[in-house]
């Protein structure tokens, strides 16, 4: 009996020491609450929205640029001329309809009046011509023939008066709403056309949208480009962030907004970053399905900002962020 509580207890002693070993381990956190990564920054790709020719690298490659900087300038030639004939339509749209809205000249409407007093002029001399085949016609002094010419003449002539005071109606009368509408939408039809003509030209010099460093120029000077390569690189924002990887059991203890010591290779003194983002889910799941060893070895992704002070920090250097310690009462022993 003896002999096997001697047992027991011997059996006991390795998970007696593995409880303490695991309790010294999360008294002492020095290099273990530490966040490995390297510095970044936003890397934005300027593309080339049209097939031309580089005529222009205003800025050298590596230097600090600030948002609206020229970048690259393409060959506008082609495009210049596709903008004049977009103006073109423009200014013949907005006469068209200034037409439309004026009305006619009073110079046409005398001249539709004078057509009119024409026609009245021709139907009188035809009335006149036709009542008197009328009277002679029982008389057998013309034939039955003349006296159908001289009607279908009347019937002409009254026909002709009836159209043209018409016309003079037409001018008179003004332009219909329909037509101004039709006038209207071909206006703002050649004014889209012109906006659109006009972006493509501006497109074709590439300015930097943020403040930051040049880092690439992937084409020479006179080079034809290829529609939607890149043409100029920048990595965004004055100083760059630390991305690290956070340990599971320190991600609780990490928010945004935070401010964390960061180590950088090659400087001697720290600097203060403050947490932009941290992700939300881990570097691999499904986390349900892990035990509580397997789960301490997720990560999560996370950004620390540093600040302006350090714009001259280059990217990809190795970093450490230095996290909150867990307390023991946290350290939960298996």
């Amino acid at each position: 009996m003896r002999h096997l509580l001697v047992m027991r207890h011997l059996l006991f002693i390795p998970q007696l020491l593995l409880a303490c070993f695991v309790l010294l381990s999360g008294c002492d956190n020095d290099g273990q609450n530490i966040a490995l990564g390297t510095l970044e920054r936003n890397r934005i790709a300027h593309t080339a929205t049209a097939n031309e020719v580089v005529v222009e690298l205003p800025v050298a490659q590596g230097s600090l640029v600030t948002k609206g900087t020229v970048l690259v300038r393409l060959d506008d030639a082609l495009q210049s001329a596709q903008v004049s004939r977009a103006k073109a339509e423009v200014a013949q749209a907005q006469a068209n309809l200034a037409k439309l809205r004026n009305g006619a000249r009073t110079e046409d409407v005398a001249a539709a009046q004078a057509v009119v007093e024409k026609a009245k002029a021709s139907l009188a001399e035809s009335d006149i011509t036709y009542a008197r085949s009328l009277e002679l016609r029982p008389q057998e002094l013309i034939s039955q023939s003349v006296l159908d010419r001289d009607l279908a003449r009347r019937n002409i002539n009254q026909a002709n008066l009836n159209n043209a005071h018409e016309a003079l109606l037409k001018l008179t009368n003004g332009t219909r709403v329909e037509d101004l509408h039709v006038g209207e939408a071909q206006l703002e039809a050649a004014l889209a056309i012109l906006l659109s003509e006009q972006k493509k030209l501006a497109d074709l010099t590439i300015t930097a949208t943020r403040d930051g460093v040049l880092d690439n120029l992937p084409w020479n000077l006179g080079e034809r480009v290829t529609q939607g390569s890149p043409l100029a690189i920048v990595l965004a924002g004055k100083a760059p962030y630390a991305r690290v990887y956070v340990p599971e059991p320190y991600r609780v203890k990490v928010k945004v907004g935070d401010s964390l010591v960061v180590r950088i290779d090659g400087l001697a003194e720290t600097v203060m970053g403050t947490v932009r983002w941290i992700s939300n889910e881990p570097a691999f799941t499904p986390y349900y399905a892990l035990n509580q060893e397997e789960r301490s070895r997720l990560m999560y992704l996370a950004e620390v900002q540093l600040p302006d002070s350090e714009s001259h920090l280059p990217n990809g250097v190795p970093a450490q962020v230095e996290l909150p310690k867990v307390l023991v009462s946290e350290v939960k022993v298996p």
